[in-house]
C-alpha cells in the first residue's frame, strides 16, 4: 500500500488519478510530480515499487499539502476574520465569499431554508 504524505493512495486506481487525493495536489501538479519522478502515469498504485515511490516523494518535496496547507488556509481566513474585512464577514456569517447572488441560489453555503411562520392578524 503507497502511503505518500500521510495519504494512503487508492490501490486499484492509476497513479496520476490516486496523487490527487492528496489535499493540494490536483491533476496537473499529479502529472508534473510523475513526470519530474520518471513513473508511468498509468502504472497502478498497488503496482508501483518502493522506489518508485520513494522517487515520487522526492518530487513533492518542494510542495506544501495535507496539513501544512490546510493550516495556512485556516489561518488566512482567521486573518481575514480577524481584521473585520468584508471577505472576513462573509467567512463569519457562513455567506459566498466570492460575490454570487444569494437571494437565491447560496443554499450550499447558506445550509437549508428557515422555516418562516406566517401569523394570522
Amino acid at each position: 500500500m503507497a502511503r505518500i504524505a500521510g495519504v494512503d493512495l487508492p490501490r486499484e486506481k492509476r497513479v496520476e488519478i490516486g496523487l490527487t487525493y492528496i489535499y493540494g495536489i490536483g491533476l496537473p501538479t499529479s502529472q508534473k510530480i510523475l513526470k519530474e519522478s520518471g513513473v508511468n502515469p498509468d502504472t497502478r498504485v498497488k503496482d508501483l515499487t518502493d522506489d518508485e515511490v520513494a522517487s515520487i516523494r522526492k518530487a513533492m518535496e518542494g510542495l506544501k499539502v495535507e496539513g501544512d496547507l490546510r493550516r495556512e488556509v485556516a489561518l488566512n481566513i482567521k486573518r481575514l476574520t480577524e481584521i473585520g474585512c468584508y471577505r472576513g464577514i462573509r467567512h463569519r456569517r457562513g455567506l459566498p465569499v466570492r460575490g454570487q447572488r444569494t437571494k437565491t441560489n447560496a443554499r450550499t453555503r447558506k445550509g437549508p431554508r428557515k422555516l418562516v411562520s406566517k401569523s394570522k392578524k
